[in-house]
């Protein structure tokens, strides 16, 4: 098996600095697109053989290192009892959001192989499917990226119900914090269970929290669900979409890597972090919109400015857009692939 992203997850030597794209299995693909076309997002989502079609798509046409699964942030959360719909144009709503004691009380503990048995079924298919070929990623929010979905409803501009309940109502967020956190440990537990070999947490919209305000209400939570993780033996990785203000925090979370956007120079967010933890990242999606020589120098640049990293997996700082060029996708993969060949 291709195992140049494991060991750069643990800061081992490899052969070649290894890639992966953040949403990788998706919109832009028109192999996805194809099967998308047929069924509505949700129930692509748990339906486990289209799933796992979707997620070996972009192993076989960019040819990256490693596998993610296909499915969605807050399939966990309409475990906990939220309904759930996604919008075209919109995107996820939830019909009840939580914004008091009641609601939160009436959150459920989900039991992953029973509650959402699709997500471990795509797993194990996946698995058996990229046996000798490149390593699977499981996934989940992280506690407070799911926090803002369940308390908002849906996506926000300026997250004011949530800051609301974090100001006005602490012991409220950190109960309803808890809840999430437990649910995140158990739903990826189960997923490293089933066979994923690496898990990433998404913190998509921890960026909208000043640096005190994620020392006083995130970190304690998503440093004990990383704790609790790490025992069960695969790399964690921790994406923190603009991170650069919390860059001295993030690193003490635990995890194996650390996801850095597009927002920060890669070199400067190495020094920060220190030699103790790999990097994931950091080429800003809209850079595959330049032509392929100037993607391949882009590429050179990140490759460069994480030299000196414990650990390097090549990423991009967000998911790819829907309207990225399959072939420049692939130009950047073979571009890491080529300028990083030790």
């Amino acid at each position: 098996m291709n195992d140049q992203f494991l060991r750069a997850c643990r800061g081992e030597e490899v052969d070649y600095t290894p890639v992966w794209i953040m949403r990788q299995a998706g919109r832009y693909l028109p192999e996805y697109q194809k099967v998308r076309s047929k069924v509505d997002f949700l129930t692509l989502c748990k339906t486990p053989d289209l799933a796992a079609e979707v997620s070996l798509q972009p192993v076989d046409v960019l040819g990256v290192d490693a596998a993610i699964l296909f499915s969605d942030i807050l399939i966990p959360v309409e475990a906990m009892g939220l309904k759930l719909h996604f919008y075209e144009k919109k995107g996820p709503v939830l019909d009840n959001p939580v914004r008091d004691r009641k609601s939160v009380e009436k959150l459920v503990e989900i039991e992953p192989e029973e509650d959402v048995p699709f997500v471990m079924d795509t797993i194990k298919i996946l698995r058996k499917e990229l046996e000798g070929r490149v390593p699977l990623i499981g996934f989940s929010g992280a506690p407070f990226t799911l926090a803002t979905y369940i308390i908002e409803g849906g996506g926000s501009k300026n997250y004011l119900n949530t800051k609301r309940m974090m100001y006005q109502n602490p012991q409220l967020f950190n109960d309803l914090m808890q809840r999430i956190t437990q649910n995140v440990i158990s739903y990826l537990s189960a997923q490293i269970d089933a066979g994923a070999q690496a898990v990433q947490l998404f913190d998509s919209w921890v960026g909208i929290l000043s640096p005190v305000d994620y020392e006083n209400h995130v970190f304690p939570h998503i440093k004990s669900a990383v704790k609790i993780l790490g025992n069960k033996g695969v790399p964690i990785i921790y994406f923190v979409n603009n991170c650069a203000g919390m860059l001295d925090m993030a690193k003490k979370v635990g995890s194996d890597v650390i996801g850095i956007d597009w927002r920060i120079d890669m070199s400067r967010a190495v020094k920060r972090i220190g030699k103790k933890v790999s990097v994931q990242g950091n080429l800003d999606p809209c850079a595959l919109f330049m032509p392929r020589e100037r993607i391949r120098e882009a590429a050179a640049d990140v490759l460069n400015k994480a030299s000196s990293a414990r650990g390097h997996i090549f990423n991009l700082g967000h998911g790819i857009l829907p309207e990225t060029p399959v072939d420049n996708a692939r130009a950047l993969v073979d571009a890491v692939h080529e300028l990083s060949r030790r």
